[in-house]
């Protein structure tokens, strides 16, 4: 069973705007750690609940009803003292599609690499110009950030660079601070790794793609489902730039939480005719094969 499929994603307020800012849930699991102080988890939980939703992320001033919705879900593995925690930290975010409750979602990511040191109802504070001594508030604002960066993205062409250039630096500041899931030498799936592709030229068409599929595509389902599923395939079929580098991991992201969602739109329905369905259909299963028997075989010819 799929480890994310814990965290379920309550979206109050479904309606169309540019978001940005959160209002998180945040869920800290710790049935794997024995012990007889559990209060320090609830703890925990209300404390980022709290640093996430009640900070200042952006220069936006907005309603409640027009923040991104997601969810951080932490899984405590491993707790080697009382102050010191070994996790597993599940993200998910989604905006609402316009003129629908429908909320698509645009980011569905596991890190198995959060080390983190806590002490009960500290005060939980982020600087961007400094790594903060603990990688708690680090990793947690870098992917504040990374929902940022992708929600804006959906919006506008690049929307997102400027978080996603936030991000970057919150790497750039822990490089050397000797935290495990930094540094992007130890591969792609690190978080230094994911935000060195993510603002590297080679992500210029994948995030072009995703803003065409989400304001082309999924935003004019409602009003003629016929030209939306058309643009999302043919926005889709541009994936093939990537075909030959089948480990660039932002693809691996973007599919990961979008693979439900395309299977959906294509095995049933309108038919889309303008488009050649059996070559996406190929492509997918290409690039992405580990999805090939639960997602891309389902999509119809």
């Amino acid at each position: 069973m799929n480890r994310l499929s814990f965290i379920i994603l309550v979206f109050l307020f479904p309606v169309f705007s540019y978001s940005q800012e959160l209002y998180a849930e945040v869920i800290v699991n710790y049935d794997k750690v024995k012990g007889s102080n559990n209060q320090v988890f609830s703890t925990l939980q209300k404390d980022l609940k709290d640093f996430i939703n009640n900070t200042k992320w952006t220069d936006k001033d907005l309603s409640l009803q027009e923040r991104i919705k997601c969810t951080f879900g932490i899984t405590i593995e491993e707790r080697p003292s009382s102050e010191q925690f070994k996790a597993i930290l599940f993200v998910q975010s989604g905006r609402p599609v316009f003129n629908s409750t429908y909320i698509t979602p645009i980011l569905n990511y596991q890190d198995t690499d959060f080390t983190f040191n806590y002490i009960e109802s500290e005060n939980l504070t982020f600087n961007e110009n400094r790594f903060s001594g603990k990688n708690l508030t680090d990793v947690i604002t870098f992917y504040i950030y990374l929902i940022l960066g992708y929600d804006a993205d959906t919006f506008s062409q690049r929307g997102g660079t400027e978080y996603f250039t936030k991000a970057q630096k919150i790497a750039d500041n822990s490089l050397s601070q000797g935290y495990d899931g930094w540094n992007s030498f130890d591969g792609p799936r690190t978080r230094g790794g994911i935000i060195a592709d993510i603002v590297n030229e080679k992500s210029s068409a994948l995030r072009g793609i995703s803003y065409q599929y989400h304001r082309l595509g999924l935003d004019n389902m409602a009003t003629n489902e016929l030209q939306a599923k058309t643009a999302i395939a043919g926005n889709l079929i541009k994936l093939k730039a990537y075909s030959a580098n089948y480990q660039f991991f932002p693809l691996d992201i973007f599919l990961t939480a979008k693979r439900e969602e395309i299977r959906n739109v294509f095995s049933g329905g309108t038919t889309v005719t303008s488009v050649n369905l059996v070559e996406l259909k190929t492509l997918l299963q290409n690039i992405n094969p580990i999805n090939s028997t639960d997602y891309w075989d389902k999509i119809k010819n």
